[in-house]
């Protein structure tokens, strides 16, 4: 139970800095992956100890985001992130969970993109956003990052842990 917490609270971390700094530092990530790790091999993780689905949702994290990091679309720590998160969920939670943060960062896309045609409320499409900073250095596009996926796959994994999985 002691992992779990730990796990829900290393969530609530690369909420609060993806959402603040829309950026995964590689040393959250790296802790993320040093406690799936350790809940697999003390057989406390939600799989189980399931270590084939582990690896093959680390896998499916990486390779699945690492299409949208070529292309310009989403940031190198999202791509870490899905890996990381994918060791601890395993590939069959990764899906629905890929769905639900996907559905909230469209719908932060597209709030998003009405309050800067018609800015009704400012400030909300100030922090939807995010801090104004240059381009990220080594982005494919030179894009600036707006929405803070990572984030949204944090939030969906945290609504999955109380309500969607079945142990």
């Amino acid at each position: 139970m002691s992992l779990n917490i730990a796990f829900l609270l290393w969530l609530i971390l690369v909420v609060v800095h993806d959402f603040r700094m829309r950026r995964v530092p590689n040393w959250l990530v790296l802790a993320g992956a040093a406690l799936a790790l350790t809940a697999l091999a003390l057989g406390a993780g939600p799989l189980g100890g399931d270590w084939r689905a582990a690896l093959l949702g680390a896998g499916a994290g990486f390779g699945v985001l690492l299409l949208f990091y070529a292309t310009g679309l989403m940031g190198a720590g999202d791509v870490k992130f899905a890996s990381a998160l994918g060791l601890w969920v395993g590939l069959p939670a990764l899906a629905s969970i890929w769905i639900v943060a996907s559905l909230i960062a469209g719908a932060h896309s597209v709030l998003w993109f009405v309050l800067k045609r018609w800015p009704f409320f400012p400030r909300l499409a100030l922090m939807l956003a995010g801090p104004s900073r240059a381009p990220e250095s080594g982005a494919p596009s030179g894009r600036v990052r707006s929405i803070p996926y990572a984030a949204y796959l944090a939030l969906a994994t945290a609504a999955w842990m109380v309500w969607g999985r079945q142990s």
